[in-house]
């Protein structure tokens, strides 16, 4: 199955709900996000703080490509968020294996599933799902 995730620039967009729907039976759950500058991350669903505080993070750990830190930087054609995007997608997970029992998600309390975009501009991002028994 490939989930479609449209999203309005750098952020987390939660797409448990709907992966949970789709499950059933007993397995193991893999996600894989499609693309070099997206990643995939089980983070806490209740605080929209968390979320805020773990974009601000990495826009700090990696600043755009015109931030003079940054200058060392060749791949730069395509905007000042490209290759930051792609320096995070490399260093957060782009893949994630997920036990599900019963038909449900074994994922603790406070948890959800996440894209995280790391571009600034709007995207379309596939988050391919393969359930094995």
């Amino acid at each position: 199955m490939i989930f479609s995730v449209e999203t309005s620039g750098a952020g987390l967009y939660e797409i448990t709900p709907r992966i949970a729907a789709w499950v059933q039976g007993d397995g193991l759950l893999t996600l894989f996000v499609r693309h070099t500058s997206a990643s995939l991350l089980i983070q806490e669903n209740a605080d929209p703080e968390v979320r805020t505080d773990l974009q601000e993070f990495l826009r700090r750990l990696v600043p755009p490509s015109n931030h003079p830190a940054m200058s060392y930087l060749t791949h730069t054609y395509e905007g000042p968020d490209d290759m930051p995007a792609h320096i995070k997608a490399a260093l957060l997970p782009v893949s994630l294996s997920i036990p599900v029992i019963g038909g449900k998600l074994a994922l603790g309390r406070w948890q959800g599933i996440y894209v995280f975009e790391h571009r600034s501009a709007p995207h379309r991002r596939e988050v391919v799902a393969h359930l094995s028994p």
